[in-house]
């Protein structure tokens, strides 16, 4: 891969992406640019607006989206939210055992409208689809472990019973290859891989299912003509996925603009095999076999706190010691790690 390591400087070896992403230098600078910009009454929204739609574009080529069924949100959950409140009373959730829970809390509050959740383990979730599955969610890359879902088996047993498909890529999209229009929603927060602030996620949303869901959140951002919806007395959609748009977030849609460009400028085949060999590099180091994922834990004594002691940013999560290789890390990076846990 061509060296790109000069657009980080960061003073730790970070290993900790599967909680938040590390701008990019010409990431900090646009950042700078525009509270510059903000705080000297010099910045005009308009740019901003253009810069929000070139962030969509991005994004949505991250994950092989067409740009007029993207929308943009606020959080995993707010965009999940407004899909679970929008379908039918008694609707029938099949969800992963311990699947984050920003996919799943929405369709909970909904009980009191008699729709279920039920849960399967990971490797079996596809088998657990059935005729009385309305709509199947999970991770392609799980949270807690960077386990890979049976992608191609879950959206196959869901397509033979009619079920809906909806996945959050929050821990895929940046490093996984990914066809969104193989689902009939894929949400993802910006704030890890893709290396923005938190406050901005977006989604594919299929023409087929949008003509079911109801805009609960619209604004002016969500109208066919936002520059002259702020006094409306009437409510005229977008055509198209933007008609679920809440308010631009300018900062994080600034961000994302400029980080996706150095991710796809990479290429997306390329940073995942990047981040893969890395992790993997790490867990052979430690006598693991290969797990195919940027995102690797290990159930080793006191694992987390050997790390820092090395100066080592890694997480915990389910009891195990979490860590996440991207674009900025280094094979010193994944030896240095496997070194302080021998």
């Amino acid at each position: 891969m061509k060296n790109i390591h000069h657009l980080w400087h960061i003073d730790t070896t970070y290993l900790n992406t599967a909680s938040y992403g590390i701008p990019p230098i010409p990431t900090r600078q646009a950042l700078i640019r525009t509270t510059s910009d903000w705080s000297s009454g010099t910045a005009d929204p308009a740019d901003w607006e253009e810069i929000v739609e070139r962030a969509r574009t991005r994004m949505a080529t991250l994950v092989d989206a067409p740009t007029h069924d993207t929308a943009l949100g606020t959080a995993t959950s707010q965009i999940v939210g407004t899909i679970a409140a929008s379908l039918p009373d008694r609707t029938r959730v099949l969800a992963p055992e311990g699947e984050y829970t920003s996919l799943t809390f929405p369709w909970h509050v909904q009980a009191d409208r008699g729709i279920t959740v039920t849960t399967a383990p990971l490797n079996r979730l596809a088998d657990a689809v059935g005729p009385r599955t309305d709509v199947v969610v999970f991770s392609p890359v799980q949270s807690a472990t960077g386990e890979l879902a049976p992608t191609a088996d879950i959206v196959t047993a869901a397509r033979t019973h009619g079920a809906l498909v909806i996945a959050d890529a929050t821990q895929a999209a940046g490093w996984l290859p990914l066809q969104a229009t193989d689902f009939d929603a894929l949400v993802a927060s910006a704030y890890k891989w893709i290396m923005a602030p938190r406050g901005l996620a977006f989604a594919y949303l299929a023409p087929a299912l949008r003509e079911r869901l109801r805009p609960v959140l619209a604004g002016p951002a969500a109208t066919a003509d936002p520059a002259t919806a702020f006094y409306a007395d009437a409510f005229t959609p977008a055509s198209d996925a933007r008609a679920f748009d809440t308010s631009p977030n300018w900062s994080a849609a600034t961000a994302a603009s400029i980080s996706t460009g150095v991710l796809l400028g990479v290429g997306i085949q390329t940073v995942h095999a990047h981040n893969t060999a890395l992790a993997d590099h790490f867990r052979a180091l430690l006598h693991l076999e290969p797990a195919h994922s940027a995102i690797t834990t290990v159930d080793i004594p006191d694992a987390h706190q050997r790390l820092a002691r090395a100066g080592i940013t890694a997480s915990q999560r389910a009891g195990r010691t979490r860590l996440a290789f991207h674009l900025y890390n280094t094979a010193a990076d994944a030896e240095l790690a496997a070194k302080a846990l021998r």
